[in-house]
């Protein structure tokens, strides 16, 4: 189909992987994509008195709000089912309990309306989420940071994503908040480190530079999570505090910079001539000096920078809904009986050919 013939692609998008329940509608035309809503409901309170996601609390709250969070977000959009096009639900990965709400609900919508379904994988979502704020054409060196996740990929369009490197251990945004928890900041921990951070001195402490002999696009944020948490044991003032918060973001930050930054040069050796596109999406991608420190690193490689709006950086359903509508506007739907998967690689000939994680070891959800 050719591009003056290409048919919008109006798609509710359901994302209820971790502990927000989301609902969106997303209009594609073209190379034009308009957020019609989004709505965003938070479980913090819900999880806040055990300092992090309880899997079965965050199931069971999906179940109670699922129907009237995607009923608000038809209602901001001034639409109703019958002017949908499709239907788009993350389906892995994630606490496979939550996905399997928002995916059954995506289901039960396409099999009542007789839309076409998408299934669509989280990680995909985070990779376009940053087409929501801005045109953005493929392809583009990904930089994929959150609480569960943290990756570098090339990113050729949907359903063509190559994996560059991935967290051997933890992911960044878990070490935020993990650090945060042992310096007794309340949840969510990343951005109360951030808030801590304001001001202090990143250089005071010195804390593990991880890989450093490694030549690869890979990531460590174990052992740096260790040393901050025996350092923190031993502090109880808040100008100590804030030294160390800062001094944590820093490391991450430089971490992350130091991998693109050899990403980068791979992927422009590999698009000779080509313009040269740099994203970070996930919700990491907030924190305002993790952004900084990539903008400085992706500009002195020749790269532009692009970053989702902050809304759509955390989990959110209009990412989701986006991912569905690219898949749709290729011919790409799913069938109804699609599973829910709690693991689901982005690239799953690099995760089958080099895995991060033996089987049966506990590591990064992708």
């Amino acid at each position: 189909m050719s591009p003056a013939q290409t048919v919008p692609h109006t798609v509710l998008g359901l994302e209820t992987s971790c502990d927000e329940t989301a609902a969106a509608v997303v209009r594609l035309d073209g190379e034009t994509v308009e957020v019609l809503s989004s709505v965003v409901g938070s479980q913090i309170a819900e999880h806040a008195p055990y300092g992090g996601v309880v899997p079965e609390i965050a199931a069971r709250a999906h179940v109670e709000s699922i129907d009237a969070i995607a009923d608000a977000a038809l209602r901001e959009a001034g639409l109703g089912y019958g002017d949908l096009t499709g239907v788009a639900a993350t389906a892995g990965p994630g606490l496979v309990g939550g996905v399997m709400v928002g995916l059954s609900f995506g289901k039960a919508v396409a099999l009542a309306r007789g839309l076409p379904l998408v299934a669509v994988n989280h990680l995909e979502g985070h990779a376009v989420s940053a087409r929501l704020g801005a045109h953005l054409p493929y392809p583009f060196l990904l930089l994929l940071v959150s609480g569960g996740h943290c990756q570098l990929l090339a990113v050729d369009g949907v359903g063509a994503c190559r994996r560059l490197g991935s967290t051997i251990d933890d992911a960044a945004g878990e070490a935020f908040d993990k650090i945060a928890k042992t310096l007794g900041l309340p949840y969510p921990g990343g951005p109360a480190l951030e808030k801590l951070a304001e001001g202090g001195d990143p250089e005071r402490f010195p804390l593990p530079r991880m890989l450093l002999g490694r030549k690869d696009c890979d990531f460590s944020f174990s052992g740096l999570k260790t040393a901050a948490a025996r350092i923190a044991e031993g502090l109880s003032a808040d100008d100590d505090r804030r030294d160390l918060a800062a001094a944590v973001q820093a490391a991450i930050a430089r971490q992350l910079a130091e991998k693109s930054d050899r990403a980068m040069q791979a992927y422009a050796a590999a698009h000779p001539g080509e313009d040269l596109r740099f994203v970070v999406a996930g919700g990491v991608a907030a924190n305002r000096a993790v952004r900084a420190r990539l903008q400085t690193a992706a500009e002195a490689r020749g790269f532009t920078f692009a970053a989702p709006p902050l809304a759509y950086c955390t989990d959110n359903a209009a990412m989701i809904a986006l991912a569905g509508a690219e898949r749709l506007a290729l011919g790409m739907a799913d069938p109804l009986d699609a599973a829910a998967r709690p693991r689901w690689p982005l690239d799953e000939a690099a995760a089958a050919a080099s895995p991060t994680h033996v089987p049966g070891r506990k590591g990064a959800k992708a």
